[in-house]
């Protein structure tokens, strides 16, 4: 007999815990361990986008400062009135740089054949493009300038798209910035 009320006693016990415990509560040392940052997350950090993204491979490449942002607006590259490329200018407080950025829209990149790309930042102070780069027969979709000195100068990103089959190139800014 005294078992009996023992057990009732443990099975009335074990039943107010499970009822006062929160659905879904976790305790130290309870269930599996966390799993680790979803690799997804770091990839999406540093993949290349439409809007430019300092964290991409290839903006690190170029030597773009993480704390980079857009400045001015936004320039388009043209061909026959359709906008193939986007071209912006960036610039790094904490490195005191400006760079160039050309993103190859997707309508154009999917099934192009492989282009030609410059992409400077123009002075106007200089009236020259500094920081050039150029890619001849690719099919890359974003480009970046090295950081240029010229944080205190009037300064626009100009890039050029020619396809292949193309005389010459099509081309566009973003805005003056000074």
């Amino acid at each position: 007999m005294r078992s009996t009320r023992l057990r009732k006693l443990a099975l009335a016990a074990a039943a107010t815990v499970l009822v006062l415990t929160p659905a879904g509560a976790a305790y130290a040392g309870s269930g599996p361990a966390p799993a680790p940052a979803d690799k997804s997350d770091r990839a999406a950090a540093t993949a290349p986008t439409a809007q430019g993204n300092p964290d991409s491979k290839r903006a690190q490449a170029a030597g773009v400062c993480d704390d980079a942002y857009q400045v001015g607006a936004t320039g388009h590259i043209k061909r026959s009135g359709t906008t193939i490329a986007s071209v912006k200018q960036f610039y790094s407080p904490s490195c005191k740089e400006n760079y160039g950025y050309l993103w190859v829209w997707d309508s154009f990149h999917t099934g192009a054949k492989p282009y030609d790309v410059t992409l400077g930042v123009f002075s106007y102070d200089r009236d020259a493009v500094v920081g050039k780069v150029g890619k001849n027969d690719t099919r890359q979709q974003e480009f970046w300038t090295q950081g240029t000195d010229t944080a205190n100068e009037c300064t626009a990103a100009v890039g050029t798209l020619r396809p292949e089959g193309a005389p010459l190139p099509n081309q566009g800014a973003s805005e003056k910035r000074c």
